[in-house]
């Protein structure tokens, strides 16, 4: 079963970054990336900061983000397939329009919202 997934550039509120959203029954799970995942080497990966789930609006959402907290814009945007998930690590495969391939989340800490973004080799 596929779900679909977002990415979105927001700017206007601190430094320009990324947020991943994959789509989980009713709710976002959500990432910030700091870095473009775009430019992301097999292999290689970016810091990423669990945020609060978002509502699924967010998946076609482009516009002002209530509060004042800046803009949003689509960057990328299709279906993933979850293939491991738990508390510390989410395994996942991206089809998007941009993206496409494996990728893993994998947190830095038992208690912390920081994460690992990491492209996996396809195999």
């Amino acid at each position: 079963m596929s779900d679909e997934y977002v990415i979105q550039t927001h700017s206007g509120f601190g430094p320009l970054h990324y947020d991943l959203m994959l789509q989980r029954g009713n709710a976002l799970s959500t990432w910030q990336l700091l870095q473009s995942p775009l430019e992301l080497a097999e292999g290689k990966a970016i810091i990423a900061k669990r945020l609060k789930d978002h509502r699924l609006t967010y998946l076609t959402y482009e516009g002002d983000v209530s509060g004042g907290r800046g803009c949003v814009k689509i960057l990328d945007k299709g279906t993933y397939q979850l293939t491991a998930a738990d508390e510390t690590l989410w395994k996942f495969q991206l089809h998007g329009r941009l993206l496409d391939g494996r990728f893993e989340l994998r947190r830095l800490g038992e208690s912390s919202d920081e994460w690992h973004f990491l492209r996996l080799r396809d195999i």
